[in-house]
């Protein structure tokens, strides 16, 4: 049996008292919510704030996507800036949170389904420190990337999650960012300045996605290509909704489940996240 001696150390100001650290799933939308002081980002900066100070970070991003899976195991990644088009200022937005290669190693070894690669050539991609650098501005606690693998299906990326639930007892915050709703080849660009603006089928696809969320029916949700029109539109690829899937294959039968930032932007996007826990 794989010893966690070493996480067991890195993690030992926690105690094993029943308390778990939340999950959440975000909606990171566009980077320059990275660089903006908006709702989003504003109630980012909350949420780090009522939850409890994590020891480690671990986030699957949409913007990582690889043949099997990949845990970043450098001490100190980079800031990617994994987009074109957009500000000088955003581009030069550096966020220099350690990372952890023992703690790397030592998740690593939960898996026992797929054999995880230790990675020293990613970074931070935008779907992390867009949101992360709002929620720990100081860049003091160690952040981790995990990617997920494109030749797997929504079931593998489910089940895979839940083998990482011991993560939560020991002090690490997990999220997942990505959008429910994201299709960016009908994006409103005449309503990107609008407050809240959704289609039709995009807030119907994000009702039946909450809906679902909250009657735990996480079978319809790992099939949601067969949910009709609406969620097709929704979900055109998978890259988005996967980092969903790795949440909720990681909620506990105890854990509440809210809302927030529940948005539509630019007509085809939401921005709709979840807090397990």
């Amino acid at each position: 049996m794989t010893t966690l001696s070493a996480f067991s150390k890195f993690t030992d100001g926690l105690k094993e008292d029943g308390q778990l650290m939340p999950v959440l799933f975000i909606g990171h939308g566009s980077p320059m919510n990275g660089i903006e002081d908006n709702a989003f980002s504003q109630r980012w900066k909350k949420m780090a704030e009522d939850i409890p100070v994590p020891k480690a970070v671990l986030v699957v991003s949409a913007h990582w996507l690889s043949k099997g899976t990949r845990i970043t195991a450098m001490d100190f990644p980079k800031t990617i800036h994994d987009f074109g088009g957009f500000p000088q200022a955003l581009f030069d937005v550096q966020y220099p949170a350690p990372g952890h290669a023992e703690l790397a190693k030592e998740t690593a070894a939960l898996f026992q389904t797929t054999a995880v690669e230790l990675d020293h050539d990613w970074g931070l991609d935008h779907g992390t420190w867009t949101v992360v650098r709002h929620m720990y501005p100081e860049a003091n606690i160690p952040v981790l990337q995990l990617s997920m693998d494109y030749t797997k299906g929504p079931e593998y990326h489910y089940n895979l999650s839940k083998e990482l639930y011991n993560l939560r007892k020991k002090g690490v915050l997990i999220i997942g960012s990505g959008n429910m709703v994201h299709n960016l080849r009908m994006v409103a660009w005449d309503k990107l300045t609008a407050d809240s603006y959704g289609f039709d089928w995009a807030l119907q696809a994000n009702d039946t996605f909450k809906e679902l969320i909250t009657a735990g029916d996480h079978q319809s949700l790992i099939k949601y290509e067969s949910l009709g029109r609406e969620i097709q539109l929704s979900v055109p690829t998978p890259d988005h909704y996967l980092p969903l899937l790795y949440t909720l294959g990681l909620k506990g039968s105890k854990d509440s489940v809210s809302f927030f930032n529940d948005k539509a932007v630019a007509g085809s996007l939401t921005m709709t996240s979840v807090k397990f826990g």
